[in-house]
């Protein structure tokens, strides 16, 4: 009986280990069920930041997210770009992904063009901060497609303001 009654404690004891571990992994490490992922960001734009949309340079901060599908071309109508403070982008063109493709969500003002793979979010503030942040991908439907969180003194080893997510 007491060998028995260890090896359940130990199992037991076991389980809720493995457990918590899966409870302590951080957000971004979910891999959610969809072919467009956030590829990387440029989340500090070069230079010294300035939000004028005559002069500024918010078109040099920028999102790139990719259709991973390898057969699958996907229409980002209706996908949702958010932040951590609840800034957001909600993709209402028609805008096709054919697989392996990718965009570019800026900042500023400018015409969302397929053929050039961008998109504005015809505003001239940056959406991104400096130091830290989240990235939500949101797929039309509402439930997640990606999501990221930075920081730049542990994701950005280089101080370029741009990080990769998947390649």
């Amino acid at each position: 009986m007491r060998i028995r009654s260890a090896l359940a404690t130990t199992a037991a004891t076991a389980t809720v280990a493995a457990v918590a571990v899966v409870a302590a992994a951080p957000a971004q490490a979910a891999e959610y069920s969809s072919a467009l992922k956030i590829k990387g960001i440029q989340y500090d734009a070069p230079g010294r930041d300035s939000n004028s949309c005559s002069t500024g340079n918010t078109k040099s901060e920028y999102l790139t997210i990719k259709n991973y599908s390898r057969s699958t071309t996907v229409n980002l109508k209706g996908y949702v770009v958010k932040d951590a403070a609840g800034n957001t982008y909600r993709f209402s063109a028609n805008h096709y992904l054919q697989p392996g493709d990718y965009v570019s969500l800026r900042g500023g003002r400018g015409t969302e063009s397929d053929a050039k793979n961008v998109a504005y979010r015809q505003n001239c503030n940056f959406m991104w901060n400096n130091d830290k942040d989240t990235v939500y991908l949101y797929k039309p439907s509402g439930g997640r497609a990606d999501v990221h969180s930075y920081t730049r003194s542990r994701d950005d080893r280089d101080g370029n303001g741009y990080i990769t997510y998947h390649g």
